[in-house]
């Protein structure tokens, strides 16, 4: 503890004793924990003595300091056997105890020579600094053990990560597979009910490829790739993306009227896979929690410095509780959980944004709720 050293500095200073120390005292054992040496009593911490030759010992035997002025003026010590072994003439020794009662050790200071230190100044500034060190002892105590917690909570979130991440992209195959032998039943098939049904197993595939896209990108921001961008100049490209997000959400909401407008007058230096992941995520947001009735827009321009998609709806006005935490992972608002999802879509939306060195906001009242993205061209 960085308190210690100008602990034991003090008390050489205040007692003019030679020596002081901190020890860990139990039954059968005396080890040194931290020393102010100025007359080379010679122990470093970590020496050990016979417990038995310490006066410490009968401190953690009665529970009660001992302070001697002159070994040989005191009646109950001048033939003990310690002052003799180590040649000590005045000592002081207190006990300290752990936060929950338990005896930990001794704060002691030694001399050749006699000392005038049985009195209130000196026996009062031993102990509050007994006390003291049983503070430190708690704190130190308890920054281990949080360390220690907060390492083993890191292991698991980093493994819990990792199978996210395995299972995700183990996950891809077989929800490929579902598609495709959905898309040969809708070509092949001539009933109503077939066809039907096919079509909601595709729709369900693009919703359940969203869900995994989402949580890999989670997983590898919560293990610190953050989010990964292959950026490059589009244009007409960009719009062809967009155009693409919106037939497949149609597809999955058929009964949906979405009104698209774009006008790019500048190349977008960007992702597009990622602004269409992020257009699909905003338009699946619309579609889950805007008016059922209404349509849909989409916007997309440039000026000068910014590109920019907006995407609008109308229905309930967002609360100013939930626009405080709709960009925070696995947040959902109000009680019905049923088709809210697992919450990270606006999150790996915003996520989108910063890393394009972008901004995603988002403006709710009576009439609409839009989502607004700007990143800049360069």
């Amino acid at each position: 503890m960085s308190v210690v050293p100008q602990l034991l500095e003090v008390v050489c200073r205040t007692t003019k004793m030679g020596f002081a120390a901190i020890a860990r005292v139990t039954d059968d054992r005396w080890v040194t924990c931290a020393t102010h040496d100025l007359i080379s009593f010679g122990l470093t911490p970590g020496d050990e003595l016979d417990v038995e030759t310490t006066l410490c010992h009968e401190v953690h035997q009665n529970r009660k300091a001992v302070v001697i002025d002159n070994v040989a003026n005191d009646t109950s010590y001048c033939n003990h056997h310690t002052p003799k072994i180590y040649g000590l003439q005045s000592y002081i020794s207190v006990p300290v105890y752990r936060k929950n009662g338990e005896f930990f050790g001794t704060l002691c200071a030694i001399d050749p020579n006699p000392q005038e230190i049985n009195t209130p100044e000196i026996t009062t500034m031993f102990q509050l600094y007994a006390e003291l060190i049983s503070f430190h002892l708690d704190a130190v105590e308890k920054i281990k053990l949080s360390e220690d917690n907060l390492k083993e909570e890191k292991e698991i979130a980093q493994l819990r990560d990792q199978f996210i991440a395995i299972l995700g992209h183990d996950l891809k195959n077989p929800i490929a597979t579902m598609r495709m032998s959905a898309d040969i039943l809708l070509k092949m098939s001539k009933e109503e009910f077939t066809l039907r049904n096919a079509a909601l197993i595709k729709s369900t595939s693009y919703r359940m490829q969203a869900l995994i896209e989402n949580i890999l990108d989670f997983a590898r921001g919560q293990m610190g790739e953050g989010i990964i961008l292959e950026k490059e100049k589009h244009n007409h490209s960009l719009e062809e993306m967009l155009k693409q997000v919106i037939k497949e959400m149609k597809v999955l909401a058929p009964d949906r009227e979405i009104i698209f407008s774009c006008k790019l007058d500048h190349e977008v230096n960007c992702d597009k896979n990622r602004i269409g992941q992020l257009l699909s995520n905003l338009l699946g947001n619309a579609h889950e929690h805007g008016n059922a009735e209404a349509l849909i827009k989409v916007e997309a321009s440039t000026n000068d410095h910014h590109f920019k998609l907006k995407v609008s709806n109308s229905g309930e006005k967002i609360s100013d509780e939930a626009l405080a935490h709709l960009f925070q992972p696995f947040y959902r608002e109000g009680e019905d959980t049923n088709k809210k999802g697992l919450g990270l879509g606006l999150f790996i939306a915003s996520e989108i944004a910063k890393a394009h060195h972008g901004e995603l906001k988002v403006s709710s009242n009576e009439q609409e709720t839009a989502f607004v993205l700007e990143i800049p061209l360069e």
